[in-house]
């Protein structure tokens, strides 16, 4: 959907809710297939994004809304992880994606920024974290940009839906 004259003032940030669900799993669908070239199934994506909206111990989605069309333009799911060193949570950013058309005007930096004064702001966070694939150069040249940093930790993982 062409959008002529994008502007942010135009746009605000708010948790996603289930009305919500077609353009989360538009978006995670070009996501997976745009970063990893896989072809993530419908139906599988779908029940999992209804999943985490119907239960806020799963996370949540934060999505940025384009308010004259009502088009979501952005999404970052956050996660959590218990931290037993630190008695707090860690948020794990996933799924971050910009609508293709909204790239490249700050719709991450909003987004993120939103998330962090959250984080900041309740006391009970330890930290933020994402991974990010890892040939996407051009996420982590962003990320790094914006403050973050990799850890000296390495992700392993042992996939038991997703074929490698």
């Amino acid at each position: 959907m062409p959008m002529e004259g994008k502007q942010l003032s135009d746009c605000h940030i708010r948790l996603a809710e289930v009305r919500d669900v077609d353009a989360l799993v538009e978006f995670n669908l070009s996501l997976a297939l745009e970063t990893e070239k896989r072809q993530l199934e419908r139906t599988r994506l779908r029940a999992g994004v209804e999943s985490l909206l119907s239960d806020a111990a799963r996370g949540m989605y934060v999505v940025m809304e384009h308010r004259p069309s009502g088009l979501v333009i952005g999404q970052v799911m956050i996660t959590f992880e218990w931290s037993d060193w630190r008695n707090a949570v860690f948020w794990w950013l996933q799924s971050v994606y910009v609508h293709r058309e909204w790239r490249r005007l700050g719709v991450w930096t909003r987004l993120y920024g939103y998330v962090l004064r959250e984080a900041e702001s309740r006391g009970d966070v330890a930290g933020i974290r994402l991974y990010v694939e890892q040939d996407n150069t051009i996420a982590q040249t962003v990320y790094e940009r914006m403050g973050l940093s990799p850890p000296p930790y390495r992700v392993f993982e042992k996939d038991f839906i997703l074929p490698s």
